[in-house]
């Protein structure tokens, strides 16, 4: 009798497993957060890639405005976990990627579909200016 070619006893196989369910399951984790996930230079593009809509937050500590936003943005999370990844990008510990985007004042709220930006809120704004802009991108 012929030995299969994977045995269940493989541990690179087991290793590649759990890897891949730790992978899933922090995907899903992500996508039903009620909370805005941090998002820094390292991840953006992976998390952008990963969602189908993203919503992303760009913010510094000392920005009045940007604290103002916050609730909404928490708001925003917990009203479209599942459906939108809601994300915060900290401009001041990140700043390649707000220089890529050409973020230049914040707060600045970009909504990325498919890893592509299709909408932008600079300043600012009332939540459901920002509800507008999702339904626009979500159906």
């Amino acid at each position: 009798m012929r030995e299969p070619f994977i045995s269940a006893g493989d541990e690179e196989l087991n290793h590649i497993k759990e890897k891949k369910l730790g992978e899933l399951k922090e995907k899903i984790r992500a996508m039903s957060s009620t909370e805005p996930a941090h998002v820094t230079d390292s991840d953006f593009n992976k998390v952008v890639q990963e969602h189908s809509i993203a919503l992303i937050d760009f913010w510094a500590a000392w920005c009045g405005p940007c604290r103002a936003l916050a609730p909404v943005i928490e708001d925003l999370a917990k009203e479209y976990a599942g459906k939108v990844f809601v994300g915060k990008l900290n401009v001041d510990e990140n700043p390649q990627t707000a220089e890529r985007l050409q973020v230049y004042s914040i707060p600045t709220v970009v909504i990325m579909k498919n890893g592509k930006e299709v909408d932008r809120i600079v300043g600012l704004c009332a939540k459901n200016y920002i509800e507008d802009a999702l339904k626009k991108h979500t159906g």
